[in-house]
């Protein structure tokens, strides 16, 4: 009797769990095609929107759901906006001969994800915001806040591939 209680208890368990959790994606078959055009940068800082637009399909790529396709054969477009980057010093330390300083840099992006089958807008210009952090001696910010674009680009991308793939298809 023991047995049967056990086995029983097994099955009702192994019946909840499949029903709340999926090893599948909910994106359909129809709409996995997915296109980045290279986001537009109204920024100070060249090239963000092309590192942010290249991270991006890497992120998708990465993620393995959706297919990157050309613009004609993609059901799902991708459409960004850097609005703004910045960095600021926290505050600086000494470290043997040399002063560093800790540095923080922002980037601010809306971006919409389009239904090109249905022709709907799935996310409607929608506000990230990416943050990193950096350290820089006294000459050289502007390289580490270069260096900290891409670092800035993938934490965008991450959010963003979160989203499309929580939208409600």
């Amino acid at each position: 009797m023991k047995r049967l209680f056990l086995v029983a208890a097994a099955a009702l368990a192994v019946a909840g769990c499949k029903s709340a959790y999926r090893w599948t994606s909910d994106v359909p078959q129809s709409m996995r095609t997915i296109c980045v055009p290279t986001f537009r940068n109204e920024s100070d800082t060249t090239e963000l929107a092309t590192l942010a637009s290249v991270q991006l399909l890497r992120e998708f790529q990465r993620e393995g759901t959706f297919k990157i396709a050309s613009h004609e054969d993609a059901a799902v477009e991708v459409q960004g906006v850097i609005k703004s980057s910045n960095a600021k010093s926290n505050g600086g330390y000494r470290r043997i001969q040399n002063r560093l300083f800790d540095n923080t840099a922002t980037m601010i992006a809306e971006v919409s994800v389009v239904d090109r089958v249905n022709g709907r807008v799935l996310v409607d210009n929608k506000r990230y915001t990416a943050t990193t952090s950096f350290t820089s001696g006294q000459d050289d910010f502007l390289t580490a806040q270069r260096s900290a674009s891409g670092r800035l680009a993938d934490d965008l991308a991450r959010q963003v591939v979160d989203d499309v793939l929580a939208v409600q298809w």
